[in-house]
């Protein structure tokens, strides 16, 4: 990346909590600039393409969005490479809700398994610099503490990630006229079960249409659900670009 003012999106993960599709590892996007490097979510199998990518150490951060496997369980082998692997060992800094050091320790039966390579902090709400990157959370429908998350440089426009998400108008607050909006869409064209807190295709259509985005990135869809039907239930009341994402694709971001 030769522009300074870039950013690009590496997909490293896309999968939902279960799949039949081989290589849709869990939730794992990587966001690249010349100053930096921020990772949202960690979740099953991805570890391998991240450390493909990257020296993990040399991350600014990772941001968890919430407490399901297919969002953070791969940093018990970032935890076990940083801790094994490297010599001296290596530390990398984690934000996420308020249990996750809990979770990790207990999957272990073992407190202090995650502080031993992992300085894990409270993601929390508003706005903080990480590295070159604007990050805002916000607060959304799926477990007791789930978080979306905008990512932006230099003040302009920038991605906004749903996490999980059961409610739409959760990520209003985020997202700003022209971002690229990067979202969960588990069920497809619809309809949602009333006991399942994620999106499908019409919500998000009428988010993307009322917010002004960019564009979309589609992602977390469950194994039965039609990629061509859930876009159509998108582009029914969203005009702009909207796409599915993939690990291994790359995408720039706008960031003016």
């Amino acid at each position: 990346m030769s522009d300074e003012a870039s950013l690009e999106l590496v997909v490293l993960g896309a999968g939902p909590a279960y799949t039949d599709r081989v290589g849709a590892t869990g939730a794992a996007y990587l966001l690249r600039h010349p100053d930096g490097d921020l990772l949202l979510d960690l979740g099953q199998g991805s570890f391998p393409r991240l450390a493909a990518e990257l020296p993990p150490t040399d991350l600014d951060a990772i941001l968890v969005t919430h407490l399901h496997p297919d969002h953070f369980v791969d940093l018990v082998p970032l935890r076990h490479y940083l801790r094994w692997h490297l010599s001296p060992p290596g530390r990398v800094r984690v934000l996420g809700p308020r249990s996750l050091a809990d979770r990790l320790d207990g999957l272990h039966a073992e407190p202090g398994f995650s502080a031993a390579a992992l300085d894990i902090e409270d993601i929390g709400l508003g706005g903080r610099t990480i590295g070159p990157f604007a990050v805002r959370t916000g607060l959304v429908t799926h477990t007791d503490e789930s978080y979306g998350i905008r990512v932006s440089v230099g003040g302009g426009s920038g991605l906004v990630y749903s996490g999980d998400c059961g409610r739409a108008e959760d990520l209003d607050p985020l997202i700003r006229a022209g971002d690229v909006l990067l979202v969960e869409v588990s069920f497809g064209p619809g309809p949602v079960p009333a006991d399942a807190a994620h999106l499908a295709g019409p919500e998000v259509g009428r988010l993307a249409d009322r917010t002004g985005v960019g564009s979309v990135l589609l992602t977390h869809l469950l194994m039965a659900q039609d990629r061509e039907a859930t876009l159509a239930s998108v582009r029914a009341t969203f005009d702009g670009p909207a796409r599915f994402v993939d690990p291994g694709d790359r995408i720039t971001i706008p960031t003016v």
